[in-house]
């Protein structure tokens, strides 16, 4: 087994930190229901003809190169916006913690009511406050689409991706692993966008599946957010942490 040289950069930190292993696919699953959400999925077809500039017709006869590019430009845009707000939060959250494990427990009550605002809960919370300013449409209004769609707030999205926020909090020394998680965040709501432009028809019909049952998906994401606060508020989520943290230290020897 190759032994690790020191881990001096940020990169090799982020991998070197065994707590990944179970905020990784939960931030990954949190993405993915995003996209399912009843906030995003009736809205992809009206995405991918805005950032394509193509309607009608010409999006039926599946320009995929086209909408792969728009779309691609409109993930970059949110993806840009969700890594920087990671590596902001993150820096916080390290300033505030110090050695206490205090600030996790009190993310882990927000989350869970962040899964209650997913779910339908909570009026207040359950409207959409987006930037109205509308780009041009086509590839150049793409990125800039992209970011307003990052920078607002919608009931399906902000909850999950303030959990993925709150668990990049745990056993965290650097803000590259907010960064890292939300990036992991705008793969599984990104990825699916991309998929359906590689497949527009097929894609459509499966997305069908599931906006009939838009409540299952609300109830499965609102009760893995609950799921996961409590964890953080028990404590479990950074005991967790910490044994991953030490068998990745002491058995797991990378090449970096």
């Amino acid at each position: 087994m190759l032994q690790a040289a020191p881990a001096n950069n940020a990169f090799a930190e982020i991998v070197m930190d065994g707590s990944l292993l179970l905020a990784v696919p939960i931030a990954l699953l949190a993405g993915l229901v995003s996209f399912l959400s009843p906030c995003v999925l009736p809205l992809v077809p009206g995405y991918l003809g805005y950032v394509t500039g193509l309607t009608g017709a010409d999006l039926q006869r599946e320009r995929r190169g086209r909408m792969l590019a728009g779309i691609g430009l409109f993930v970059l845009g949110f993806s840009v916006v969700f890594v920087l707000v990671g590596i902001v939060f993150s820096q916080v959250t390290i300033w505030l913690q110090g050695d206490g494990e205090w600030l996790t427990r009190v993310l882990g009550v927000v989350v869970m009511v962040l899964g209650v605002v997913f779910m339908g809960g909570l009026s207040f919370f359950q409207r959409d406050r987006r930037i109205h300013a509308q780009p041009r449409a086509g590839l150049w209004g793409a990125p800039v689409l992209g970011m307003t769609f990052g920078l607002g707030w919608a009931p399906c999205i902000g909850p999950t991706m303030g959990a993925v926020l709150a668990m990049s909090t745990a056993g965290s020394t650097t803000p590259g692993k907010g960064a890292f998680l939300a990036f992991v965040y705008c793969l599984g709501l990104g990825v699916p966008f991309l998929l359906i432009a590689l497949g527009m028809r097929r894609g459509m019909g499966a997305l069908a599946f599931f906006r009939t049952h838009r409540l299952a998906v609300m109830r499965f994401g609102g009760g893995l957010l609950l799921v996961l606060g409590a964890l953080m508020v028990s404590g479990l989520w950074n005991h967790w942490v910490v044994q991953l943290q030490t068998w990745f230290a002491n058995d797991v020897r990378l090449p970096i």
